[in-house]
């Protein structure tokens, strides 16, 4: 009998307990975004490349895993690529890409988060363009697969618009031969649906 006073009281605790700890934990959301792209190439590790504006924008859909961390799997179009000026004209390479981050998100605080990840991403198109005293469309014949780490940051509002910065840190090589890879600095604004 003691055993049963016992038991059904510790049963409502752990219970009521649950439902409290599922109620702290943010529900999930999926939404779009996009925003302004910084994009260059590092080549051999000399220093990057001038930078190609472009911009991105995509679907995401965030799960939190506890209070104050979430998986955010996301799919992007991303214009990305870079320039290269000399005294007789300017080399552009165009590079647009679909990229699937994988982002894990911190919240040290309620509205503001601190993500890291990984992402690859596919070639959808390549084109090069050079502006000079004599203008050319030289084909060059990139990789088509990338891969590479994410890191950033942001500010999300409880209404469910966020402000983030991020950086793309290639980690696959862009051509064949030497070793050219991605860097991109993204601006993004998203909404929750």
């Amino acid at each position: 009998m003691k055993i049963k006073q016992i038991t059904i009281p510790l049963f409502f605790c752990v219970i009521t307990s649950m439902n409290a700890q599922d109620n702290t934990i943010p529900k999930s959301n999926g939404g779009i975004k996009g925003g302004y792209n910084l994009a260059a190439v590092s080549f051999d590790g000399d220093g990057e490349t001038e930078q190609r504006h472009g911009f991105h924008i995509g679907v995401y859909g965030e799960s939190f895993i506890s209070e104050s961390f979430s998986i955010q799997p996301e799919l992007m179009y991303s214009q990305q690529g870079y320039e290269i000026t000399n005294s007789s004209g300017t080399f552009t390479q165009k590079l647009d890409y679909i990229n699937l981050p994988l982002m894990l998100k911190a919240y040290p605080s309620k509205n503001f988060f601190l993500e890291v990840g990984t992402q690859i991403g596919l070639a959808v198109s390549h084109k090069e363009e050079y502006d000079g005293l004599f203008s050319s469309s030289q084909e060059y014949d990139p990789n088509n697969f990338d891969w590479g780490m994410n890191f950033g940051g942001g500010f999300k509002t409880d209404s469910g618009i966020s402000l983030g910065v991020r950086y793309h840190l290639g980690l696959g090589d862009l051509y064949d031969e030497g070793k050219a890879q991605n860097r991109v600095l993204q601006f993004s604004l998203g909404f929750d649906l």
